[in-house]
């Protein structure tokens, strides 16, 4: 896989990215999973969601994500009303009847940065080539198509080395649970969290694969001795999801 990362951050006011046993009050994930960040980056290449689950698997990209702001999240209540109509009474403005409250779970001001590099280089400059210009094909959102989202390009950088095992080494991203080897608890102040989060999908949207995940709620660094992190030219040490 070539060495070289593009990074770029995402934000907005609000994200929901629904964890998937929940139902009639939805809860978020504090991060956006694999599988949303490749829609999301789907979303600004033009691939319809027919077609990127087969080509953003993770044999062919690599994704890693950080977290900018403090994880904040809030519940709205939000009305869920009945919009099927009936062969002999269509859906007006004034003849809705029903409705369903439900509360909503938001991340409140989310702000990621993402590093992501792709085997195909179509589709890395297409990425590359868009960030840059501010462009996207269709329009980004976190998680649901209401939560509007921005983003900016940051930097392209490449792999500077594997990090060793064997050190502590401070993580700049979120850290897949079965990567940390020993994880330092006598840093004050930090407060660490995990979550189980999909990162491979099948095209049928059937996940094929869970991890769970490591992250400091404030986005600060983890420090740990970890697997398969990697050093970047900008001094980043990220550990892909």
């Amino acid at each position: 896989m070539p060495k070289k990362f593009l990074i770029f951050d995402m934000w907005g006011d609000y994200a929901h990215f629904k964890k998937y046993y929940t139902t009639s009050s939805p809860l978020t994930f504090s991060i956006p999973p694999r599988t949303a960040l490749i829609g999301f980056i789907s979303g600004i290449i033009g691939k319809r969601k027919e077609e990127y689950l087969e080509i953003m698997t993770k044999q062919k990209a690599e994704i890693a994500v950080r977290i900018i702001e403090p994880i904040k999240k809030i519940r709205i209540t939000e009305n869920l009303i009945d919009t099927k109509g009936n062969y002999w009474r269509p859906v007006k403005r004034g003849n809705l009847t029903g409705r369903t409250q439900i509360r909503l779970e938001l991340l409140k001001n989310p702000k990621f940065r993402i590093y992501f590099r792709h085997r195909d280089s179509d589709i890395y400059n297409s990425l590359k080539e868009n960030l840059k210009n501010h462009k996207s094909i269709y329009t980004p959102c976190l998680g649901i198509s209401e939560l509007i989202a921005n983003f900016a390009f940051i930097s392209e950088t490449s792999i500077s080395e594997r990090v060793s095992n064997a050190i502590f080494e401070e993580i700049d991203t979120v850290v897949p649970l079965d990567n940390v080897i020993k994880l330092d608890l006598l840093q004050p102040g930090k407060k660490y969290f995990k979550e189980r989060i999909p990162v491979e999908m099948l095209p049928g949207r059937i996940v094929t694969e869970y991890r769970e995940v490591l992250y400091e709620i404030e986005g600060r660094k983890i420090r740990a001795k970890t697997k398969d992190a990697l050093r970047l030219t900008n001094g980043d040490v990220i550990t892909p999801l």
